[in-house]
């Protein structure tokens, strides 16, 4: 039985971890590499690093940066924001990142995840897609959620998927920084369509959302931030917790 994996998340901007709700009014949450270094610690089965502003800067994630967070961490580490390229990628990984997450890139070109996948192997390409739900249809956005689409959500994943992506990160916008819970019925959705693995982000708030997601969501992993980061949940908590619901996870 594969374990479900439960990942903290930084978000990063000018150096700084940041977290807002529903993608804005961001506040600091502290260091990046000190935070990587205790989640390491403390359980955590991955982490995820997002230069969230590196898109709409129009630059490349800080490589300096990702080489320090690498530096203090021995569990897999996915890196995003600002990716477009082969030469992105491998910078990337020689900078110590186990996986690359693309959003916006991919979606105005889909052949990079072809390309992408096809150099580095399916393995290392997440596919991040940012939705919210309008009127009952999940619509993509891009740019760190501030440029709309008319794209599909569930069409997307599959394309993405189709052409090489490893795995999904959806992050409902809705239910971002709320701590309301994950958006269970997408994600189960999602599940249902795709074979390869799909990490929820956006809404965790207590233990019990967690569980939801996993049941629920049938998700593969679990992503949050700002309940890590201010430490209202702890992650080996967390996790004997899921275990005696009879969750499959790694203590």
């Amino acid at each position: 039985m594969f374990t479900k994996r439960i990942i903290p998340c930084l978000d990063i901007k000018n150096g700084r971890t940041v977290k807002g709700v529903n993608f804005v009014n961001l506040m600091d949450a502290g260091d990046p590499v000190e935070l990587a270094q205790q989640y390491a610690q403390k359980g955590a089965d991955e982490l995820v690093f997002l230069d969230i502003s590196a898109t709409q800067e129009a630059r490349k994630t800080t490589l300096e940066l990702v080489l320090h967070v690498a530096e203090q961490v021995n569990i897999p580490f996915t890196v995003g924001g600002g990716i477009g390229s082969i030469s992105d990628v491998d910078s990337l990984l020689k900078c110590g990142a186990d996986k690359v997450s693309i959003n916006s890139s991919a979606v105005k070109r889909p052949e990079l995840i072809n390309e992408l996948s096809a150099k580095f192997g399916n393995q290392c390409i997440v596919v991040a897609i940012d939705a919210k739900q309008i009127n009952g249809a999940w619509k993509v956005h891009l740019v760190g959620g501030s440029v709309p689409t008319n794209i599909d959500l569930f069409e997307w994943a599959k394309e993405a998927q189709d052409r090489g992506a490893g795995e999904i990160l959806f992050t409902s916008m809705n239910h971002d920084g709320t701590k309301n819970g994950f958006a269970n019925e997408a994600l189960a959705q999602l599940s249902k369509d795709l074979h390869i693995p799909i990490i929820a982000s956006g809404g965790a708030g207590t233990i019990g959302h967690f569980e939801e997601a996993f049941t629920e969501g049938k998700a593969d992993a679990a992503l949050a931030a700002s309940v890590f980061h201010y430490g209202e949940i702890e992650i080996k908590t967390l996790k004997q917790n899921l275990k005696e619901k009879g969750i499959a996870v790694r203590l």
